[in-house]
């Protein structure tokens, strides 16, 4: 089981000082998860650290600034570098966020050996493109390898869709070699059983390969990934493609794929559906290298930090529309209680009088909801009960 976080700031201070209790050929990993706002990057870092310790709403922009995530498992470390959603700077104007969303994700990138580029297959009108800031990101950083993470696959009726989005994403390239599909798909368009395409479908446990990438020779593909033997979906290997090639800013316009991912991975992150998987081939990813965080590390964040995400998280969720953006966060009281239960009491400052009417709700029935969501969530991440108040009034 991950280790809880502190709930208290100075042993978490001491915990992120501690120098890492070095196992004797340890091996480590740096994942940059890039993605649209809202694609699902923290919901999926959640499941891989296996304790909530990043916002998650549906609201774009949750994720405020970049934190990390720390998996340790035997003598590898990963170390999740979980960034805000890609903008730009006008959106970032309009929803009120600092200079540092534009600028966090091209920092996580510098110091990553992986990239994972997280796309939301239920969102129809941007699945079958990157998008342009995401584009730009991995033409700045050719050199670093990338992996394409199909999310929230479990919403997507029609699975046949999958290959179609697969294919524009990647430019028909995968690993270097080129996707053919040698056989319309034999699937009546409305199921939602189980896809045929289901790439990163489990593979044997004495199986070099946890996720076997589109790209692979067809047999290959369909012992290890799961494909249905009723779709004749393989790559056929038609020389190697280029290496990836640093692109000029005329090079993006009619690009809507990276020819450069060296695997594709479907999973429905919310659900935790497909996580093992990705996360067997992020450990096999790792490279000889000294550890970053002692083992009982699981995020590089304050607990505070983490409360008032949590708390912002549910803000964005219960209030409508710009809303939520406005609030401003003050933190009264933190202590710990006589039977070692955590004491929280923070104030809600908001603009106006319609928008504390609307954060209380008929009946206080909003702000109560926040409360006792927050407190689960903050129990869950902190393993201690937690007590938590909150106080509305307009600046």
């Amino acid at each position: 089981h991950p280790p809880p976080v502190a709930t208290d700031k100075e042993e978490q201070k001491r915990l992120l000082e501690n120098r890492p209790d070095q196992p004797r050929n340890a091996k480590v990993l740096r994942i940059a998860i890039i993605g649209a706002p809202n694609a699902g990057k923290s919901t999926l870092s959640n499941q891989l650290l296996g304790r909530k310790v990043f916002p998650v709403s549906r609201k774009v922009h949750t994720t405020r600034c970049k934190a990390r995530g720390v998996i340790t498992h035997e003598d590898t470390q990963l170390i999740i570098l979980d960034t805000p959603g890609l903008t730009n700077p006008l959106k970032a104007k309009r929803h009120n966020l600092d200079e540092a969303m534009l600028t966090d994700p091209w920092d996580s990138m510098k110091h990553a050996d992986l990239v994972l580029v997280l796309v939301d297959v239920s969102d129809h009108w941007t699945r079958n493109s990157l998008s342009k800031e995401v584009l730009k990101c991995l033409s700045q950083f050719p050199h670093i390898p990338s992996v394409l993470v199909l999310n929230k696959v479990d919403m997507l009726k029609k699975k046949f869709l999958l290959l179609e989005i697969a294919t524009d994403l990647t430019e028909g390239i995968v690993n270097g070699k080129k996707l053919e599909v040698k056989s319309a798909l034999k699937e009546d368009s409305n199921s939602s059983a189980k896809s045929p395409l289901h790439i990163t479908g489990a593979s044997p446990p004495e199986s070099k390969v946890p996720g076997s990438p589109l790209g692979q020779e067809k047999n290959q593909a369909q012992e290890g990934s799961g494909l249905d033997k009723s779709s004749d979906v393989g790559g056929a290997g038609t020389g190697e493609a280029q290496g990836p090639k640093h692109h000029g800013p005329e090079d993006d316009k009619d690009i809507k794929g990276w020819p450069h991912f060296q695997e594709i991975f479907m999973l429905a992150a919310l659900r935790g559906e497909e996580v093992d998987t990705l996360k067997r081939y992020l450990l096999m990813q790792a490279k000889p290298g000294p550890w970053e965080f002692h083992s009982d590390v699981l995020t590089s964040q304050s607990p505070q930090e983490i409360c008032d995400n949590i708390i912002r998280e549910k803000i964005l969720e219960y209030l409508p529309l710009e809303v939520p953006y406005g609030v401003t966060q003050v933190m009264e009281m933190w202590e710990e209680g006589e039977c070692g239960e955590l004491l929280i009491m923070q104030s809600l400052l908001v603009p106006r009088e319609s928008h504390k009417r609307m954060l209380i709700g008929r009946g206080g029935k909003v702000i109560s909801r926040i409360a006792r969501e927050a407190s689960q969530d903050l129990m869950n991440t902190f393993l201690c009960d937690v007590r938590l108040k909150l106080r509305v009034e307009v600046k």
